[in-house]
């Protein structure tokens, strides 16, 4: 699950680390794809500060979440039925399309939270702004990611950026499908191309994703003992 998915799970969080850490895998992927980091090898030495122990909690979280996500029928069912609509437009493209389809419906899914009003995207920004910055940074040494800097770097970007304020208008979602795609491949994609997927990813969401409640309330559920 992508970002805004991720902070459904914890939008009632006591502490800006359990909010942070929930996105913490997703921010170490994007500040470098190649960062890897296991904390939880680490458990004796975080769980002595009550901060680490909440930023551990929060990815712990997020590890969960998205493991019920990729394992259930919601999603294997949605990502092959938006490969197989979208297909005819990524011609020509070195995109492989099961991976637009997974990442496509995961910002179609922060999309429908934004319009149901199901999360407030400040909430979230503002659990970055005010986490402890020292605990985090401990926290990442412990865990010995070898490029704190970046990290950081990288960190104040996307908080200062504020760009998850644009997955509530479809094109800005569909045009952010392509720029995560560009990570990965070489492409250049004309307006013409963007407009039609984005026709597309909307008509489906519009006919097929009436329901997405029920994999939130699927994933809360088989959380519920889950701490």
């Amino acid at each position: 699950m992508n970002f805004l998915s991720h902070f459904y799970f914890e939008r009632f969080a006591t502490t800006p680390e359990r909010v942070v850490g929930s996105l913490l895998p997703d921010l170490l992927k994007n500040a470098d794809k190649n960062f890897v980091l296991r904390p939880n090898n680490f458990e004796d030495k975080l769980s002595v500060n009550p901060l680490h122990l909440d930023l551990l909690k929060g990815w712990n979280g997020h590890v969960e979440v998205d493991r019920l996500f990729h394992n259930s029928d919601y999603f294997f069912h949605h990502t092959h039925e938006i490969k197989e609509s979208i297909r005819q437009e990524l011609v020509g493209l070195p995109i492989r399309p099961s991976f637009f389809a997974h990442i496509a419906l995961e910002l179609l899914l922060d999309h429908l939270l934004i319009v149901d009003k199901a999360i407030s995207i400040a909430k979230l920004y503002t659990a970055l702004e005010k986490v402890n910055r020292s605990a985090l940074r401990s926290f990442l040494m412990i865990s010995e990611l070898k490029d704190i800097t970046k990290f950081e770097t990288f960190f104040d970007k996307f908080q200062s950026s504020q760009y998850l304020y644009e997955y509530a208008d479809m094109q800005q979602l569909t045009r952010a499908l392509f720029q995560i795609c560009k990570r990965l491949w070489s492409f250049e994609v004309g307006e013409e191309q963007v407009l039609s997927v984005n026709s597309k990813l909307t008509a489906y969401m519009d006919a097929n994703l009436i329901d997405f409640h029920k994999i939130y309330q699927y994933i809360q559920y088989e959380m519920i003992d889950f701490e």
